[in-house]
Parts: structure tokens; sequence; C-alpha cells
């Protein structure tokens, strides 16, 4: 009798709690939800173990208003429905209730047809699950998104019988596979089940205990986000301890999710601070600052990472003993670069920069478990509440080149050679594309891409109606090669005309300069992706002297007009399909521009799909491709 005096009171707050808030009071009843929705077929699943959070409601409407929303009992003590309930609890205590219930399952709901006294008494004893009978009544598919995620988890309950995981957002099903590096057209053992079951507890015991369930996220995509981070082997051997510790270091992303930290954009450095007084009278440090390169390539191999290399050896001359440099190559996937970010860090580096979008992820989950390591990543269009990410406009360079181009052709055909189809790329592309059409009007650009498989982009320009290519922006030592930039095909040969450049020496000293001085530190709870320019000396264009005097003059004024804030994409812009994309009087804003997924009239080709990329190109397009590029 006194528990359940204590489950009533229980119940009759919850009651209270529902008419307050305007919810309904009582248990959902699914022949009323039913009513209002299309289903197809149903599924007979027989014995399942049902976990007791997941039940909602009852069947019918006989016994709904006997219990509150939570199951409990609303009923008098002095009734014949209290003294059957007593009973059952009396057993419970005893022996257990074994006897399996009867239900219906809808939409990963169970609504209970047979044995509701039975689910109350395991809700009020806190247990976690009972046994039914349930029965699958399958929605119709359609587009609310409720549906669709629905129809996600089916696949993926046919591969593990798990019931009690869910999430609220398209995809995280598959993600899950992904992160657990299991096989999704694989059924599980019962020992891969167990192991599951086992690590979701430990997860959820510590999600609960710091006030999880007042987060609009589900337990599943909080679980989801910290094998993001932390992968899932071994996790069933972590302390609770532990875990506390990696979910503290995540608790904003719970908060905000499945929104993520937006990106505070820095266009161009900060006007340079007088030196400190105090800094100038002391003497320089005696322990020079540590600082890591991590590249995808090697120097002698890759233009990208012999630029990038350019920069660390600028670094090493200019503060001339007050840093000290360290670079790691052919550090190509995620589980390379936590290992050689790790190293990094033991080896007392407490810069770190990996120079490739590849190493996202790994700098990412790096400056998460080292937090006191400046972390910066090489890519563009990147929202993580954990690193800063750097990039150049280079489109600003492309579009002076395309100027050119269009001034020098004859033939009103240019090439033009893209690597990969992500964020930056199209918007360089297009930029050149403008840069042809201001001068050039009638001029074609003709867009191959070096990433896609199986082709040869060079055959595609031995076209005699293509008399220059924008090529590769940078050589490394062992392409030597007069075809990078911008170069005249005509002779076969390829005569250098122009470049435009990445100064990453420049970005590079004055981010460790801020680091020297402690304006950094000012900065620490930002997220920022510095996206510099032809302003801060970062983006550049350089000429041979085989351009004409007359162009090198045009090149210098827009460089000038670039310098003083004007924005290539201005005035009205037209895609390949006639869109109109830009009007008269207006520029694009930086993130029309970072992320364009078209392309200008005036150029010839597409986007390449994914499906068409070579192996190694389409981990990056994975990570970092535009639209049009997704798997």
């Amino acid at each position: 009798m006194e528990a359940y005096s204590k489950a009533r009171k229980l119940a009759q707050k919850a009651y209270r709690t529902a008419l307050i808030k305007g919810n309904y009071p009582y248990l959902q009843v699914l022949d009323e939800i039913l009513s209002f929705t299309k289903t197809v077929s149903e599924v007979d699943l027989g014995l399942v173990e049902i976990p007791l959070e997941l039940i909602a409601g009852t069947k019918t409407a006989g016994r709904t208003t006997a219990f509150s929303n939570n199951f409990l009992p609303l009923l008098p003590e002095t009734s014949e429905f209290a003294s059957k309930w007593i009973a059952l609890y009396r057993a419970h205590l005893d022996e257990g209730i074994r006897d399996p219930i009867t239900a219906c399952e809808f939409m990963n709901r169970f609504y209970v047809i047979e044995g509701n006294k039975r689910v109350s008494v395991l809700k009020y004893s806190g247990a976690v699950s009972i046994t039914g009978r349930v029965t699958r009544i399958l929605p119709e598919r359609s587009d609310s998104k409720e549906v669709r995620i629905y129809y996600e988890f089916l696949d993926f309950y046919q591969k593990t019988a798990v019931n009690y995981l869910w999430f609220s957002e398209e995809g995280s099903f598959a993600r899950l596979f992904k992160l657990l590096g299991k096989d999704p057209s694989q059924v599980w053992t019962d020992d891969e089940k167990l192991d599951f079951h086992s690590s979701y507890i430990h997860f959820t015991d510590v999600f609960e205990e710091k006030g999880g369930r007042r987060l609009s996220l589900t337990p599943g995509d909080a679980f989801l986000l910290y094998l993001d981070v932390y992968g899932y082997e071994g996790f069933w051997e972590k302390s609770y301890s532990q875990i506390r510790i990696d979910m503290e270091k995540l608790w904003k992303e719970f908060q905000i999710y499945p929104a993520k930290h937006p990106v505070e954009l820095s266009m161009q450095p900060e006007e340079k601070a007088g030196r400190p007084i105090l800094r100038s009278l002391l003497p320089a440090p005696s322990t020079p600052l540590k600082i890591a390169f991590l590249h995808d390539k090697t120097a002698s191999a890759s233009s990208w990472t012999y630029s990038h290399e350019l920069g660390r050896q600028h670094l090493n001359e200019v503060f001339d003993g007050g840093v000290t440099t360290v670079s790691y190559e052919n550090i190509n996937t995620e589980e390379q670069g936590l290992s050689a970010i790790q190293e990094a860090v033991t080896q007392g580096s407490q810069v770190i920069f990996t120079t490739t979008p590849k190493l996202l992820g790994a700098s990412i989950k790096a400056a998460l478990l080292y937090p006191e390591i400046k972390i910066l990543n090489c890519s563009l269009h990147t929202y993580s509440g954990h690193l800063r990410t750097y990039y150049g406009r280079l489109y600003e360079g492309k579009f002076l080149i395309g100027a050119i181009a269009g001034i020098l052709t004859d033939t009103l055909r240019i090439g033009y050679l893209a690597d990969y189809p992500i964020f930056g790329t199209i918007a360089n592309i297009n930029a050149f594309a403008l840069g042809v059409k201001m001068t050039n009007p009638q001029a074609k650009v003709h867009l191959e891409w070096s990433s896609k498989k199986g082709t040869n982009p060079e055959d595609a320009f031995r076209d005699p109606d293509i008399s220059y290519v924008s090529g590769r922006d940078f050589l490394a030592p062992e392409q030597a090669s007069r075809r990078f930039g911008l170069y005249d095909i005509r002779s076969g040969e390829g005569i250098h005309i122009a470049s435009s450049i990445w100064h990453w020496g420049k970005f590079y000293e004055r981010i460790v300069r801020e680091i020297l001085d402690g304006i950094w530190k000012k900065k620490d709870e930002k997220t920022i992706n510095y996206w510099w320019g032809i302003s801060s000396g970062m983006i550049d264009v350089i000429c041979s002297k085989n351009l004409p005097s007359g162009a090198g003059w045009l090149v210098n004024l827009l460089k000038r007009e670039i310098a003083a804030g004007y924005n290539p994409f201005s005035g009205p812009i037209y895609a390949q399909d006639g869109t109109r994309k830009n009007e008269e009087g207006q520029s694009l804003s930086p993130e029309a521009i970072i992320t364009m997924d078209w392309l200008l009239d005036n150029v010839e080709g597409e986007i390449p799909g994914i499906e068409t990329l070579a192996e190694e190109a389409r981990p990056m397009v994975m990570l970092q491709g535009v639209h049009q590029a997704e798997a």
C-alpha cells in the first residue's frame, strides 16, 4: 500500500505538470494516432526486450485514464485496480515479473495491448526493460523527417536487433556503423550486441548523471558525437571518471546540437599594434617556441607541401632562434595524423599546423585531447569549436590571371586545370572566368580536372583552339616544367606567363607573432577561419618576362583595386544554366563565395561527382566537397 501511494503521488505530480505545460496528462493511445496516419503493413517481431522508456502508451483507450503519462497509477488506493497493482508489486519483489506483455511498436515507440500494470510496476521499481510479444506497424513512406529516420532505423535494426538507440538527425545510423568499424550488411553476433549495449549503458549513465536528459539531443545523438571524437575501440574498458572528463570537453557541442559553432571569418590581418613596452625591455625567452607542421606528401613530390615548407623555412629565418620547427610528411589518414600530433606534443611542440583538409578530422580530435596546444588546420568552410582554420582567397589571384588570359588569347578558348572539387576551388574557377570575361567577353574557359580517374587532362588541351592554359599554381622540385600557372601551349613546350601564388610564410609569421605577443590568448574563446587575400600579402600574382608590358600594367592596376577592397564577384553574374547569381550594384558574400557549387556561364565543363574521381581524391572530397560532389 505504501508503494502504491508513492507511485500515485508521482503520477499526480506528472499529471499536474503536464496540465501546466499544456500537454496531454494521460497515456498516448495508438489507435488515435493511427486514425490520422497511413500505414502499409504489420510485422510479427516475436519476443522482444522492450526498453521501458520507449513504452509510450496503450493500443486502445480502455485503460488510458488509469495512468498518468509516466505510466504510474492515478486511481485511488481503495480501488480494485489498486489491489491488483499491489499484488503484482508484491509478486515482483518475491520472484520477479516473468510473463511477457503484448504490445505494438510504431515509429520505435511501444503501445501496450495486454500488461499495463506490469509495465507500471516495473517503471515504478526502476527497471530498464520488459519482455514482450511485439507487432510492428509500418507507416507509409513519406517526406517527413521522422519517417525517413524511422526507415533508416529499420535497416539498422534488421542487422543489430538494437531498439534502445534513437537519433534526431538523418544519416546517423549509417554514421554509427562507420564509427563502429562494422559492415552495414553484416548481422551482429551476440557478443557484438552485448559489447555495444554495455558501452551505450556506460555512456548514458554518465550522460544522465550530468543532466543530459534536459538537453534537446537524444542520448544516441550524444553517443555519436562522443564516438566521432574518441572512437569506439576499447570504450567498454573506460572508467566512469574518464568518460566524465571526455564528456566535459564535448558538453558545449551537446548543448547546441544539431547546430555547429559559428566561425568568425578573419578576412585580413589585424592592424599591427605597437610592441608592448615591457616585452621590448625584457630579453627574448630562453626556450624557443616549438612548432610542428604535418603534410600529406613530401616537399619534393608535392607543390602544395613544398609551398608550406617554404613557409616553415621563412619562420626559421625571420625569428632567428626564437622558434624551432619540425615537419612530418606522408601523413595521409586520421590515425596517422593523431599519432603524429601525439608525437609532436610529446616532443614539446606548442603550435601545430596541419597543412591539408585531409587532416581536419585528426586536428579537431587532437584539439579536444590537447586543449593547451594551439592547432590550426589548412581548410575552408569549417565549423568546429575546437580549433582554428586558415586558407587564402586565391580566387583574387585567379581573377587577375583570367584577365591576362583574356587579353592574350586569340582563339577564344582557354584551358583551365582544376584539382579537387572542394570548397574554394569552384570560386577559383569562376573568378578566373570572370577575369577572362572582363577582358574578352567572347572567350570560353574549357575546364578539366586532374583528380578524375582514367583521364589525362593534358590530352584535352591539345585542341588547336586552346592557346593558353591555367594549370598548377606551383611546382615541386621533382616537377620541373614550364607548364604551371598561366602558360602558352601553342609551341608544344609551354611558355610560362604568370602565376597566382601563396605566400604561406607571411601568414605563419603573423600567427606566430600573435602567439609570442600574447594576442592569441585574448581570442581563445573564438572559432576563427583566417581567409586572407592579396591585401595581406598572403596571395599574390607574379608575372614572367613573357608578359607584354601593357598587360602587366593592367594586372598591377587590378591588384591595387583588389587590395583596396574590390570584390571580383560584383555586378550581374550568371551561371551555366542561365540563373542570375548576383545583381547590379551588389557583391557576393564570403559565405556565397566559399560554398559555390555552380559554374559561370562562360565555362565549358562540369563539377565532377565523387564516383568519377580517383580513389586518392575521394577522402578529401568527402570531407570538404561542394554539394554536387557529395556522396
